[in-house]
């Protein structure tokens, strides 16, 4: 069985809305790749992330700011014979996004971004925020240029 591509909105998005944690690649400054995880939030078909404001991740964004960003979503290993190895495979759907990370600076967005994405993970989004942490911290806005999705085992 091959992997079917998802095309539909509705399924990518659902994709990325049950994904706990996005995992970024990104490509140093030495040309090697670095992927981390992050925590994250989606809405109206842009993703946003937070960072601290330092770290190889925020030298690396000021000099490329192109990633790409995986999600996955509704795995488990499956078989069809449970002596034989080779019938083992991992069911699962993924999605890839694409595109270049904005900072925002804009003190009231950041607001509305970080709201964004402690509703994912509270389903709550009036949170206070101090102006120290608030100017700080490092929110970044994707506009994704491509997202493509795959479904093994659906």
């Amino acid at each position: 069985m091959r992997p079917r591509a998802i095309t539909q909105q509705q399924e990518i998005e659902q994709v990325i809305n049950e994904t706990d944690v996005c995992h970024v690649g990104m490509v140093d400054l030495n040309g090697m790749p670095y992927v981390l995880p992050f925590n994250f939030g989606y809405q109206d078909g842009f993703l946003y992330l937070h960072s601290g404001p330092e770290g190889k991740k925020i030298d690396i964004w000021k000099n490329n700011p192109n990633v790409c960003i995986a999600f996955s979503s509704d795995y488990f290993l499956r078989h069809q014979h449970e002596n034989v190895a080779c019938s083992y495979s991992m069911k699962y759907k993924s999605v890839l996004m694409y595109g270049k990370l904005l900072n925002i600076e804009d003190l009231d967005e950041k607001k509305r971004i970080l709201n964004i994405i402690m509703k994912k993970y509270t389903n709550r989004d009036d949170f206070d925020y101090s102006m120290p942490a608030l100017k700080n911290v490092k929110v970044f806005k994707l506009v994704p240029e491509k997202v493509e999705g795959k479904a093994y085992g659906y």
